[in-house]
């Protein structure tokens, strides 16, 4: 009979002494997740809410298990086989759903406008627009990427989106310096969503968050938008919508 060896707690991943160590490491992993493939271990901790020092060693821990790898050129990290693993046996446990379906459902539960806008191409195209709320002006969103919290979350994860050269303002509260721009495209990637405040039709307000493949890449957003009164970036919002666009992985 073989004896039972007892595991030493430094044998372990995480242990005893970080009784919030798991609730990091799965924050981590959300971080990777939503800001996708190439991820640096400094947007990592800041999404996460972990300090560098600790966010480095479990950096380290996950990569080891397999969780999270190490992308070619070292700059960043992406999900690895085991989550995928995971996230795979979720989806055959759950039965599937359609775009149309998700959005029937997140609609029910805002009273603000909801739409789904594809990337493909590196082109921003509404693919199910919210029947009840009307995007006024909705071919300026597209023509104008540098105004409005859509285009400015495909600029922030799409390589081949640019923004347009005349930088025109819309509005008194357009942002048209390309460094700013530059800087709150950076805030994007950090902050996991986009937002406007009437930088491109006065009153209005939106907030956007990614949608991404099976493979974790952007392929397009999910669009909130009302009265710039009420559209604030609040955090229940932000879950919202972020728990939201999770459901709609893989669908786009």
């Amino acid at each position: 009979m073989t004896a039972h060896v007892p595991i030493r707690s430094s044998e372990t991943t995480f242990g005893g002494r970080q009784p919030h160590a798991v609730q990091k490491a799965l924050g981590m992993l959300e971080a990777v997740a939503q800001l996708g493939p190439g991820t640096t271990a400094k947007e990592i901790a800041t999404f996460a809410g972990v300090p560098p020092a600790t966010a480095y060693r479990m950096l380290n821990l996950l990569v080891a298990d397999g969780y999270l790898v190490r992308v070619p050129d070292l700059s960043g990290f992406a999900l690895g086989r085991r989550t995928a693993e995971l996230a795979q046996a979720a989806a055959e446990s759950t039965p599937s759903e359609s775009l149309h379906d998700v959005m029937e459902d997140l609609r029910g539960c805002t009273r603000f406008g909801l739409h789904v806008a594809s990337f493909a191409g590196s082109r921003l195209r509404f693919v199910d627009q919210d029947p009840d709320h009307e995007i006024v002006a909705i071919t300026t969103l597209s023509k104008s990427l540098h105004a409005n919290a859509i285009g400015k979350l495909m600029l922030a994860h799409v390589p081949g989106a640019a923004p347009d050269a005349e930088f025109r303002r819309l509005t008194e509260f357009t942002m048209c310096e390309r460094e700013s721009l530059a800087r709150e495209l950076r805030e994007i990637v950090s902050s996991g969503y986009a937002k406007e405040c009437q930088e491109t039709r006065l009153g209005r307000a939106a907030l956007a968050v990614p949608i991404r493949d099976s493979s974790s890449f952007v392929v397009g957003g999910l669009y909130l938008h009302g009265s710039a009164a009420k559209v604030q970036p609040d955090p229940d919002l932000v879950r919202f919508l972020v728990d939201g666009s999770a459901r709609l992985t893989g669908l786009l």
